[in-house]
């Protein structure tokens, strides 16, 4: 096929000229080796302005956007390691029978006390995950195929954010998702034991609204969520000692947030009891323009969100030249593709308000 397409290619140059100088018109003698030559050399990869559209061209495309997908990947901020942790998984789904305890040690008198795993009541089932770009034969004929550059980009990016979307989705879903004890995440009545073995309503929910007017007013709210959080118990009443170090807030909130964790002085100029106590994180993710957290981070082994991550985002390219897209719509394909999902860790580590 090379030869013949070299051929015609050599029989058109010489018609286009003797048209175009027909003076200078002669037969068109040309030897035997260098007319085998030129037949067995093939056709170049770019003529008259535009890109030949086989397989080598198509390695060469997409092995570009391949790059160029990774390098934005490994580029992409993210800060979703500040409230989550990441756990791998081996199979469509996983079992969090685990989290049905919180770990303590306690004082060995007598028998061991074994803590039972609930196996089976917080499955979590991985969810698929993609971006997909289409490019166009007829871009790549006519060589403008600089204009799916930043689409790989875009896409490397939106891989690379994907354990923030993720995270981001659980918290805005907080106040009305399930977690382990088959309650929202942010409830106002977690069923836990007390010191006397009495099974109470504990609450990590709170509706009041951010506030730095006032002593008072910042003690109802952030005073309260951070009097809450250090209150928590085990499920068998054991104190927890957790201390929150964070408060997340959305950009509405910005200008509350800055004051109670920076600032010395409250609005009202009096001091401000909170000043340095929690770092200020602002998420532009979220949804609610007052809703505001209290999280514990700095549990080495735990924290209050989880990634469960079975497959990290992979370039893939669809290139198949008699691919049906390709013939009938002459659409080839890119992307990224995943498989994770979000799961809620305990409770006790976050506190989360509506504010409203």
């Amino acid at each position: 096929m090379k030869k013949v397409l070299g051929a015609l290619a050599l029989v058109c140059m010489a018609v286009a000229a003797v048209f175009a100088f027909p003076a200078l018109a002669v037969p068109l003698v040309m030897p035997p080796d260098l007319l085998a030559s030129k037949l067995s050399d093939g056709l170049p990869m770019v003529a008259f302005g535009g890109l030949l559209v086989n397989k080598d061209s198509l390695s060469s495309l997409f092995t570009g956007l391949k790059t160029l997908f990774h390098d934005a990947l490994k580029a992409t901020p993210n800060n979703w390691q500040l409230t989550a942790m990441e756990v791998p998984s081996t199979s469509s789904g996983e079992d969090y029978a685990w989290l049905s305890r919180f770990p303590k040690m306690r004082k060995w008198v007598g028998e061991k006390f074994i803590k039972v795993l609930e196996a089976g009541k917080y499955y979590k089932k991985n969810e698929d995950w993609e971006t997909t770009i289409e490019v166009d034969r007829n871009d790549m004929e006519d060589d403008r195929l600089g204009i799916y550059n930043m689409q790989s980009k875009s896409a490397g990016e939106s891989a690379g954010e994907l354990n923030d979307l993720i995270v981001m989705d659980l918290k805005n879903g907080a106040f009305t998702n399930t977690c382990m004890d088959g309650q929202y995440f942010y409830d106002t009545d977690h069923p836990l034991k007390n010191s006397d073995g009495v099974t109470t309503s504990v609450s990590n929910k709170g509706t009041a609204a951010l506030s730095a007017a006032d002593a008072a007013s910042a003690a109802a709210s952030l005073g309260a969520a951070i009097k809450a959080v250090m209150s928590f118990t085990d499920s068998e009443g054991m104190p927890l000692n957790l201390v929150p170090d964070v408060l997340e807030v959305p950009p509405a909130l910005l200008e509350t947030g800055k004051i109670l964790c920076d600032s010395p002085k409250l609005q009202n100029d009096t001091p401000n009891p909170y000043h340095n106590v929690l770092k200020l994180v602002v998420n532009p993710m979220l949804t609610s323009s007052t809703a505001w957290f209290v999280h514990v981070t700095k549990k080495q082994a735990m924290k209050p969100f989880i990634v469960q991550m079975r497959k990290r985002p992979v370039f893939v390219s669809q290139t198949d030249m008699n691919a049906d897209d390709v013939f009938l719509k002459r659409k080839f394909k890119f992307g990224a593709e995943a498989r994770a999902t979000g799961v809620y860790g305990f409770w006790q580590l976050s506190y989360g308000s509506t504010g409203a």
